[in-house]
């Protein structure tokens, strides 16, 4: 995997995806991945089961042998009914236990935010939450941060990822179950910044869905857990999904682990799927067959848990960043694929990946889940690769269509960062490589670079449609720009934004190479430079400070990039580390950074003292003043992505 795949998932955990890194998913691959897909999914089941029970088995099966994945869960629902329900492969690689669809727990990620919806929305039908109301009419021990004033955060915001807050991930989740915090007392203590006024932007927000649920736990006096067993879990029959921590030991009993590849085709224990924020996946888990009734409901107008208006405004588009694409409902994304609008929703946690869609006017549904992260977090992606073979059943593929616009395409042309990018943690280094390229071409035509979720393909090119709108070539996905920004029509709940040329994250990497490979030949020609001047007597005391200031500036920030690399060394366990916050070299490199910018600072007062006091050489002040400038660059460059102190 190349460094900038790396990176890129770093915007996975909890979301996560990124991946992603940088975020955005893709509703098609290339063609010739199509083709082997497709020839792949046309294959029979394993029992010789057809039609769309059929594709999904095959495809899964082959999934799993191609990734690397120990195991997966999968249910399909047609009209009204499961008419696919099936584990495959192992819970547990050391143990060898068989996947159940109906016993084996999965952990939900992100896909349990569904569940957080359907708890608002039932609590805005009794009268206790109002959708338009400000937030803070509800919250008792903490507010919200009144930064945009007159520009509340609504209850509606929080189900639409447009309430603005920043992306902060590190250290949310937990190893143990033991260790979670209560939900409100978490909330309260890691409030992350507004960064946009609500209502602006669709920017995937993992705090204001748990805000969301602590909602529903304030205006009902009942946990947050507790409350979905009595009014959602129970209704359903949903008696293997939890969102308690602990599980009961029934539950815990029955819970797959979660894994990543390790060398010699083996498999490593994957944790960290507990946290805080319950109403975003956090510790929560189901089965296939459980979910299964979950979505079945949904189906049918709500079932016993949603009337039939709720259903439908859950499902209903609610905001979109861009009236050319689809957008999102509550929680749900719309995507359009072959013809039918899908309603979806993926989740990634460290060892298990999930998506669920919906097609209702087709009545059916299908939740797939894996409990390994595949080769170079291929798992991500897998999920995906099911829920666009379960539209393909339904619809027609339609290619993309010639470009009917000439209108100039080259005013598009750029680097965009998603809006997902923290703008105060550590991860905001995503930016500096998973940022989106943009560069123009013959006939009104488009290639993006970074805007792919398949880690298969890199580059995607682009025909225009009409001004500013865009369609895959050989696929269906769309983008629009408007305004300085990217929009994607396989994932609404996300954009990008157009950055100036001294924001280029190319124009950072040639900065930091540079200055890096500066520092590095001078920190290793110094030791040898000072034995020959040992034969020199009488160089200065400031002078011979000074120089070791340098050696210990340059020293620092070189083994600050070895940690950063060690720390990125594995994407999988990479994802792991961020959102459980647990590695010392999480610490370690905005330390070393740290002190490496009092010694730089140091540095800028001894370069003036070297051409004052003439301590050297023009040479040697020359190449002095180079280094301190070399230092300041790098520091400064690493410090707009918070890897500094």
């Amino acid at each position: 995997m190349t460094m900038r795949q790396r990176l890129r998932h770093l915007l996975l955990p909890l979301c996560v995806p990124l991946l992603l890194a940088g975020g955005a998913g893709t509703a098609s691959a290339t063609p010739a991945v199509h083709a082997e897909t497709r020839a792949a999914s046309g294959l029979p089941a394993a029992d010789g089961t057809s039609g769309l029970p059929g594709t999904v088995d095959a495809l899964v099966r082959r999934q799993l042998a191609d990734h690397r994945i120990p195991g997966a869960s999968v249910v399909v629902v047609e009209r009204g009914r499961p008419v696919l329900t099936r584990g495959y492969g192992v819970a547990d690689t050391d143990a060898g236990t068989p996947v159940d669809p109906r016993r084996t727990g999965f952990f939900l990620a992100s896909d349990a935010k569904l569940f957080t919806a359907v708890a608002v929305l039932q609590q805005v039908e009794r009268g206790r939450l109002d959708l338009s109301a400000d937030v803070n009419r509800y919250l008792r021990t903490f507010q919200v941060k009144d930064t945009y004033p007159g520009h509340p955060v609504t209850v509606r915001d929080l189900l639409t990822h447009t309430a603005g807050f920043d992306n902060t991930i590190i250290g949310r989740a937990a190893t143990r179950p033991e260790d979670v915090r209560p939900l409100g007392e978490s909330l309260a203590a890691h409030q992350p910044r507004r960064v946009r006024p609500p209502g602006e932007v669709a920017s995937y927000d993992n705090y204001g869905v748990a805000l969301a649920g602590y909602l529903v736990e304030s205006v009902t006096g009942t946990p947050f857990a507790d409350y979905l067993e009595q009014s959602v879990l129970r209704p359903l029959g949903m008696t293997r999904t939890s969102f308690a921590q602990p599980h009961s030991p029934a539950i815990a009993a029955g819970l797959a682990r979660g894994h990543r590849p390790a060398g010699g085709g083996g498999q490593r224990a994957q944790d960290g799927q507990y946290g805080d924020w319950s109403p975003t996946g956090a510790g929560a888990v189901t089965t296939a067959a459980d979910m299964g009734r979950l979505l079945t409901a949904l189906l049918d107008g709500g079932g016993p848990v949603l009337t039939e208006r709720s259903t439908a405004a859950l499902m209903k588009r609610q905001f979109g960043n861009d009236e050319r694409l689809p957008g999102l409902g509550y929680i749900l994304e719309e995507r359009v694929r072959d013809g039918q609008r899908m309603l979806v929703k993926d989740g990634d946690l460290p060892g298990f990946h999930g998506n669920l869609a919906l097609l209702p006017d087709r009545d059916a549904a299908v939740y797939v889940v894996y409990n390994g992260d595949g080769e170079n977090g291929s798992a991500a992606y897998a999920g995906q690769e099911v829920v666009d073979r379960f539209a393909d059943h339904f619809g027609t593929a339609a290619g993309a269509r010639r470009s009917v616009s000439r209108a100039d395409v080259t005013p598009y042309e750029g680097e965009y960062r998603s809006t997902r990018t923290s703008s105060s943690e550590l991860t905001r280094v995503s930016a500096l490589i998973g940022s989106v390229r943009v560069t123009a071409g013959e006939g009104a035509t488009l290639t993006t670079t970074g805007l792919s979720r398949d880690p298969e393909v890199s580059e995607r090119h682009w025909v225009q449609l009409s001004p500013g709108l865009f369609q895959e070539k050989g696929g269906q996905d769309h983008i629009a720009f408007r305004d300085g920004r990217l929009s994607v029509a396989s994932d609404a709940s996300v954009s990008y934004e157009r950055l100036p040329w001294y924001l280029s994250p190319v124009l950072h990497q040639q900065v930091l190479l540079g200055s890096l490979a500066f520092l590095a030949l001078t920190v290793l020609a110094l030791p040898v430079l000072a034995l020959a001047r040992r034969r020199s007597p009488g160089t200065p005391a400031g002078a011979r400070a000074a120089r070791l200031l340098l050696w210990a500036s340059g020293a620092l920030i070189i083994t600050a990039v070895i940690c950063f690399l060690l720390l990125s060394a594995d994407p999988n366990a990479l994802n792991r580390t961020i959102i459980v916050g647990d590695s010392p070299l999480l610490r370690a490199v905005p330390a070393l950074t740290g002190v490496a910018l009092a010694t730089t600072g140091a540095m800028v007062v001894c370069t003036v003292l070297s051409w004052r006091r003439r301590w050297w050489a023009v040479t040697g002040r020359l190449h002095y003043t180079c280094s301190t400038l070399a230092a300041l660059i790098f520091l400064g460059v690493a410090a707009s992505y918070r890897l500094v102190g």
